[in-house]
Order: structure tokens, then sequence, then C-alpha cells
């Protein structure tokens, strides 16, 4: 679904397959997108470490941020700026919108914008 202006919507999973506190990682073409549930509040980030390939479901959640496993790379949520080395780069961030129960982004046409 394309809106007004350019951006579309992409349908990425049901609510209910990201219960509060927890993380899911979704396929978008070849990309992959993180949707995280912190506190009942939804965010989508790019799903792949900025600082080196590695899928960030199999990190954990500290607050309100993102540890990758590999090197432990924290991102804050809110506008995935890095917060502890290695990562120099911030995850990309999509805007969340919750429509029918399910969870989309609304971005600009592919490839999604990925910082690596």
């Amino acid at each position: 679904m394309t809106a007004a202006s350019g951006l579309q919507r992409v349908d990425l999973c049901a609510v209910d397959d990201v219960p509060p506190g927890t993380m899911k990682l979704c396929e978008v073409g070849d990309d992959l997108v993180l949707v995280v549930n912190l506190n009942g509040e939804l965010h989508a980030t790019q799903g792949i470490c900025s600082h080196e390939y590695f899928e960030l479901d199999k990190g954990f959640l500290t607050g309100d941020s993102i540890t990758c496993a590999l090197h432990l790379s924290r991102f804050r949520l809110e506008d995935g700026e890095p917060l502890d080395p290695p990562a120099e780069l911030p995850l990309a961030v999509y805007p969340v919108i919750v429509e029918d129960g399910r969870v989309l982004i609304e971005v600009p046409p592919p490839p999604l914008e990925v910082n690596r």
C-alpha cells in the first residue's frame, strides 16, 4: 500500500507475535527488520547490527536499548544511536503503525535504508 507521500506501508507481523519484552525478526524482501515491544511500545529497526553482520534478535533487551550478542554493541531503540562500541553507525529506525492488529512500517519504496 502506498501513501500519498510516496511512502509505502509494509506489513511485518501480528501485534500478538511480539508480546511486551520480546522481539521478532521479520523479512522485508532481502532485508531484515527487528520489531521490539518495549513495555507495550513497538519499535522497528534494521535487523542486522551496523558494526558487523549479525542478526539482532539473537541479542538482548537492556532497558530501552538492544545489545548485539556478537560484540556487545548497544543501541538506543528510540533513534538507533550506538551507545557502546564497537559499533559507530546508528541502526536505521522505521516508523511503526499498528493497524487492525498488525505491525506495519511506513518507508520509501525498496530497498530499505540500512546502515552497514
